[in-house]
């Protein structure tokens, strides 16, 4: 058995980075790891993992009640422009390339993929965008889970759903890797900036392990030969986060809550 266990949550794309952080991490901690991809969030609830590459949604929700087994220490900069040097990304909304809609509102009584409803750039952040507007009361037609963002992607690249709300930097590698899919889709609205998902320890480890873990992390962007990993998955570099970091993701759920609309419709 390993020293550590990793857990990831997030979109499969990126499986590839997580996995060459958790070797590296538990190289710089002279400890063996282990990679877990999870389909369950009740195994972040039930503090299963040491470290998570997790949601920040999930994380706010079970602090909301009183559940609170690891807290945020690290995130990533993204590579691009837009990023302005921040820990944040946004949520594309992508139509097919031949639609018809051009605006966010052009989606009224159209279908909607998402990932999943734990998911903030997939769900949350569309449900708060829809709060905003004042449209809470069916604004989609037909609302379907495709259970990760790379599924999203191929509904509405093959035209069998007509929008979808999509992680930026999963949507960025997968326009960057595959043409026919550049040549297919187009944006139509950008929600947000968020703060963008943590890396979070376990609570069940003392402050000084976390403090390494988080070291090891913001010194991975000198790391020779991991560069090109991070690059591979428009990353930037790792800068320290915390609780406080997510309270613009608090903000949105409070609204939703307020509004009394968790579902999307």
């Amino acid at each position: 058995m390993a020293d550590l266990r990793f857990g990831t949550f997030l979109a499969p794309r990126l499986l590839s980075l997580y996995q060459a952080i958790t070797d590296r991490v538990g190289e710089r901690l002279g400890m063996t790891t282990e990679l877990v991809v999870e389909t369950d969030y009740e195994n972040c609830r039930n503090d299963i993992n040491d470290i998570c590459f997790v949601c920040s949604l999930p994380y706010v929700m079970f602090e909301r009640e009183g559940v609170s087994p690891a807290t945020p220490i690290a995130a990533p900069v993204l590579a691009e422009p837009r990023y302005g040097g921040k820990p944040i990304y946004f949520s594309d909304v992508i139509v097919h390339r031949d639609s018809d809609i051009t605006t966010f509102e052009d989606l009224r009584g159209r279908s909607w993929a998402y990932n999943e409803p734990l998911s903030h750039s997939g769900y949350g952040i569309t449900r708060y965008h829809l709060v905003r507007l004042g449209e809470t009361d069916g604004f989609f037609g037909d609302v379907i889970e495709a259970g990760f963002h790379e599924a999203a992607i191929g509904l509405v690249h093959r035209g069998e759903i007509e929008g979808s709300a999509i992680d930026s930097q999963v949507l960025g590698i997968e326009l960057r890797d595959d043409p026919e899919l550049r040549e297919s889709l187009r944006i139509v609205a950008t929600l947000g900036p968020s703060t963008i998902q943590p890396i979070a320890v376990s609570n069940r480890f003392p402050l000084d392990f976390h403090s390494e873990v988080r070291a090891a992390l913001l010194d991975l962007h000198h790391d020779p030969g991991f560069e090109t990993v991070l690059s591979d998955g428009m990353v930037d570099r790792f800068v320290e986060v915390g609780p406080e970091s997510y309270d613009d993701i608090r903000s949105m759920l409070n609204a939703c809550e307020s509004a009394d609309f968790m579902e999307l419709r």
